[in-house]
């Protein structure tokens, strides 16, 4: 069903946790895992700096990432789409491009004030995107089925 899955990442520990997922997905379906770290430029009086990465060495961990899932027999590759679009409209393009038929993304999991302030890449993806949206959220929320609900025959 799931031919190729994008995962959306920033080298974040809740991107780690939507790679557990994506993980197995892939394993289920066969999927290709396409990693879209994301490069928004800057704009206005800042335009023409150079793209903005959160922390040295993030592409150098995605880089080991996919090395590893390559490891683990996955057809696994890196996407760093730039440009001054908002990173989800980024993420958005680099699944078209591949074309993905689902993207994975972690999130904080805000809501209210602090979600509308600090915005939300999973947010936008989830109201905008032309394909479905996995959103994972932070440890501790995500509930793996116990014994008994997975040995449930549905009715």
């Amino acid at each position: 069903m799931f031919e190729t899955i994008a995962w959306a990442t920033d080298g974040s520990e809740l991107a780690d946790k939507a790679l557990d997922q994506v993980r197995k997905l892939a394993e289920i379906h066969g999927s290709r895992i396409v990693a879209v770290y994301a490069n928004e430029l800057f704009t206005g009086p800042f335009a023409g700096a150079l793209p903005y990465d959160e922390e040295p060495g993030v592409r150098e961990k995605l880089a080991e990432q996919i090395d590893e899932l390559r490891a683990e027999g996955f057809d696994a590759e890196l996407k760093v789409p730039t440009g001054t679009q908002h990173i989800a409209t980024l993420v958005e393009r680099a699944a078209d491009e591949v074309d993905a038929d689902l993207i994975v993304v972690g999130t904080h999991g805000r809501s209210g004030f602090s979600a509308a302030l600090m915005g939300s890449v999973a947010r936008e993806l989830c109201h905008n995107s032309q394909r479905p949206v996995l959103v994972v959220p932070p440890a501790g929320r995500v509930k793996e089925p116990s014994g008994e609900t997975a040995r449930r025959t549905p009715v």
